[in-house]
């Protein structure tokens, strides 16, 4: 370990932790002071309008997590039992799980090696290749199923490569669902990501670059689907007086309390993604020249927000796989971890259909995740770049 710092569990360097710094106390203390702690509340309406002007968009409806946000924002689009949807094969399963709910089914589209999104050549071969089109709709030769979107995940803070990704929906009249649950703040080329598409969702999970504990929000400038998605959300109700219910709806209005934590997290979204992107600097400018170990990198055309900074280790040239070096950095207190499995190697997906799957898996295998958060100290930074660097064999 040469002399890299070893941690106790008191002390313990955090994969992505919650920064708490803000108005967070005081709005939440609002809420319990008001007794306007469920799923009506200024709050939610205010943080609704906040990530709406944060991304540009015209409508936001806030939703119990991510997951949700993807399932109401494939039915805004009007994805309906069996249609196809071509999502990222490395990502969360939480999207492939989203179009399973919404009766659909998944194709898995491989990423691309050097930034790890959605592979817009292979989207393209797939559509041109693979489809054809009958009876006026785009149809999947290989399962006769109707196609209906694309669902590009932005993994990791950084963006897809939107325009051929647009380009290629557009020329096939496929609905663009964005899943921007790790990329709040991140921009592709002149645009904010969440932005680029139909409809967009975003994740607050304690994880992520701000949090609400638990939550989503979904993001779109059609009118019409907002107010189905905030419908759908609060259990489809179409008279509230007298519970009057004409189709399915679902539990997944965010609580006016959790809204309260995202107003003041909101209030400093921009310092945290300022700090992340300092602390993947840092990183990279100290693994430059670490033979093996290759840094995660930022398109020309993005500004990432480094949610989750990530590096590729290839076993033969730095002295430890990644998952070697994983236990590695355990033992001296410093969380880490690898990539999603990615999609169409889950079992539960064994079934669905992939288009391409190599470039996925080799990134899978090599990638490791390092503390990436706001309020990770310079100290506990240098400790971290210590224990991977004395690491290298």
């Amino acid at each position: 370990m040469g002399n890299a710092t070893v941690q106790t569990k008191s002390n313990l360097i955090p994969l992505s932790e919650p920064s708490i710094n803000g108005n967070e106390w005081d709005y939440v203390k609002d809420c319990l002071d008001t007794n306007w702690v469920s799923s009506v509340g200024s709050y939610v309406d205010r943080f609704e309008q906040m990530v709406a002007d944060f991304v540009g968009a015209r409508h936001a409806v806030a939703t119990v997590n991510g997951t949700a946000a993807l399932h109401i924002a494939l039915l805004m689009a009007n994805i309906e039992p069996d249609d196809e949807v071509l999502v990222s094969t490395l990502s969360f399963i939480a999207p492939a799980n989203a179009i399973r709910y919404a009766g659909a089914w998944p194709v898995l589209i491989d990423a691309e090696p050097v930034y790890w999104q959605m592979d817009p050549q292979k989207l393209t071969d797939f559509l041109k290749l693979e489809c054809a089109w009958t009876n006026g709709a785009l149809r999947n030769k290989s399962t006769g199923k109707r196609v209906r979107a694309v669902l590009p995940v932005h993994i990791l803070g950084h963006p897809c490569e939107m325009d051929p990704i647009i380009q290629i929906a557009r020329e096939f009249d496929l609905r663009i669902i964005e899943d921007a649950t790790e990329s709040l703040g991140a921009h592709y080329r002149d645009s904010m990501v969440g932005h680029l598409g139909d409809v967009a969702c975003f994740s607050f999970n304690g994880n992520k670059i701000m949090t609400t504990g638990g939550g989503g929000m979904i993001v779109t400038d059609n009118e019409a689907w907002a107010a189905r998605g905030r419908y759908l959300t609060t259990q489809a109700k179409d008279d509230p007086i007298e519970y009057l219910h004409n189709e399915v709806g679902y539990n997944y209005r965010l609580p006016n309390v959790l809204a309260a934590l995202g107003c003041a997290q909101m209030e400093q979204l921009p310092a945290f993604i300022e700090k992340r992107r300092s602390v993947a600097s840092a990183y990279t400018a100290a693994f430059e020249s670490v033979s093996g170990l290759t840094p995660m990198s930022e398109a020309p055309w993005a500004r990432s927000i480094f949610w989750l900074y990530t590096a590729l280790i290839d076993d033969a040239e730095f002295g430890l796989d990644s998952r070697a070096l994983m236990k590695r950095l355990a033992e001296a207190g410093i969380q880490s971890r690898p990539l999603w499995l990615p999609l169409h190697l889950s079992p539960i997906n064994k079934d669905l259909q992939t288009y391409g799957g190599d470039v996925a898996a080799r990134i899978q295998r090599q990638a490791l995740s390092l503390p990436s958060s706001a309020s990770l100290t310079e100290s506990d930074q240098h400790a971290v770049i210590e224990a991977v660097t004395s690491s290298h064999g």
